[in-house]
């Protein structure tokens, strides 16, 4: 991490005045103050429910396939951490499958929940695969914070951490509080146990918090260290207390606590690689109240003031990117949703010297259904299948909003049908990160001109011209010297 301008000057001035140089912050574990006490939450070790798939045998090593292509090399100094956010898992013993599960499904924000359990495998094989330094899951980590589905998660992040691999964990704004957490049976959808803050850090006690450097006493904002030369710093965004919301912030007490740990690793010659939930900055032009950290521009003040170069989010299940500014300030990368097609994750080449690359790598869903054995048609053709139910899922969207608002009364059903469908395709482009590449044959349909002619005041309408006039690049991949 490169020193503040205004350190630098204290240290010319100090050299001048021959005075001494203040004693580096000690590296210390801060707990969090409980309110309440709780009921012991350890992780029962024991063999998976019979609904649980079998434990799963890796994937072939690269270099017994010859025409395997070699893997990607890490950069020579640095580290290598594979991103995942917005896995929203559900305990299997949640859902029976039945009609309110699948309305839940058919008419929500794209995540295959029906085969969570079977991406939530693959994804772990492909974590041993990659053989990261570090995994990092940036929140949401359940459907709606079930206290069943984050024990049950939980036990899925050990089989990462058996094979060597670290991982970290911070919460996302369904983790905790949250009063929709629910069990599907039948047509209901009937209220289950959720968690509190407290059972959240100690649930995941072995995937960051006990391994912290320091914890924040305000919130659930650690610091873990990666390596030598590079820690994390992992920001509680969410709003849980008295109850949850869906928008970000962070507290007062925390920016105390965030410059503290700034100047520590100042102090030891760290990179800080700072991670939320929420989004740093306006990623969204349509959906900024819930999804930027409320007066984010404390934030990217305290970071720039650092020289920090990039933070890290999800929330928004969209794959994107940008910088504070076109030609200067930091960096965000947002890495879309897990569980969303195309099912995602990130791999960040993070140098000693703040130098980055970032690329996203899809799940082969299909080649993981092969080596399982499964007969699943949708799992052997995941690609063609999750494709064609997102924009389902999304063509939804579109028809319950002319449901909804009496301005689209005057269409046709053909006229409804050509409008829902082009929402779909520029929506789902959107999702992976990928909008460019459809953005001018999609506007020049007769259905996204008579969005243009007739969505005013849809929130649907608004969002859908932010997606064209930001579909500039592929969202895929970033790197910046």
């Amino acid at each position: 991490m490169k020193k503040r301008t205004a350190l630098y000057a204290a240290l010319i001035c100090t050299i001048m005045t021959g005075c001494s140089l203040k004693s580096p912050v000690s590296e210390t574990v801060t707990e969090p103050e409980s309110t309440a006490e709780t009921e012991s939450m350890e992780i029962p070790q024991t063999p998976a429910e019979t609904t649980v798939p079998p434990t799963i045998e890796e994937f072939p090593h690269e270099v017994d396939d010859p025409t395997a292509k070699p893997p990607e090399q890490k950069f020579e100094e640095g580290c290598r951490i594979l991103l995942a956010s917005d896995i929203h898992y559900l305990s299997r013993g949640l859902t029976d499958f039945g009609d309110g599960f699948k309305y839940k499904l058919e008419h929500g924000d794209g995540k295959v929940v029906n085969y969570i359990w079977e991406i939530t495998d693959a994804f772990i094989e492909a974590v041993k695969k990659e053989e990261p330094d570090l995994v990092i899951l940036s929140g949401d980590l359940t459907l709606n914070g079930e206290r069943d589905s984050h024990l049950d998660f939980a036990r899925k992040l050990k089989e990462i951490e058996d094979a060597g691999i670290p991982v970290i964990v911070i919460p996302g704004n369904h983790d905790i509080n949250n009063t929709a957490a629910a069990q599907f049976t039948g047509a209901q959808a009937l209220g289950t146990a959720h968690i509190g803050p407290e059972d959240f850090a100690e649930i995941y006690q072995d995937f960051g918090y006990d391994e912290a450097v320091s914890r924040d006493s305000a919130s659930l904002s650690y610091v873990y260290q990666i390596d030598d030369y590079n820690r994390a710093l992992m920001l509680d965004t969410c709003q849980y207390a008295p109850y949850n919301q869906v928008g970000g912030m962070i507290q007062e007490e925390t920016y105390d606590w965030i410059e503290d740990q700034m100047e520590d690793a100042w102090d030891l010659g760290m990179n800080v690689i700072p991670v939320g939930h929420h989004n740093l900055l306006d990623e969204s032009e349509v959906y900024v109240e819930d999804c930027t950290i409320e007066h984010s521009e404390q934030l990217i003040d305290q970071l720039d003031s650092w020289d920090v170069p990039l933070f890290l989010s999800g929330h928004l299940h969209v794959q994107h990117f940008m910088r504070e500014d076109e030609d200067y300030g930091i960096y965000e990368i947002v890495t879309s949703s897990l569980a969303t097609p195309p099912c995602q994750y990130g791999m960040l080449d993070y140098g000693d010297d703040g130098s980055f690359k970032y690329h996203t790598v899809p799940l082969d869903m299909e080649a993981w259904a092969k080596e399982q054995g499964s007969t699943d048609k949708n799992l052997l053709n995941f690609k063609a299948y999750s494709e064609e139910f997102l924009n389902r899922v999304f063509y939804n969207q579109a028809q319950d909003e002319f449901e909804r608002m009496n301005n689209f009364d005057g269409l046709t059903k053909r006229q409804k049908d050509q409008m829902a469908k082009v929402y779909a395709e520029i929506n789902s482009a959107c999702y992976a990160g990928k909008a460019v590449e459809i953005k001018d044959k999609a506007t020049e349909k007769a259905g996204y001109r008579l969005w243009g002619e007739n969505g005013y005041p849809s929130i649907l309408s608004q969002y859908l011209e932010s997606i064209v006039r930001d579909a500039t690049k592929d969202y895929n991949s970033l790197e910046v010297k």
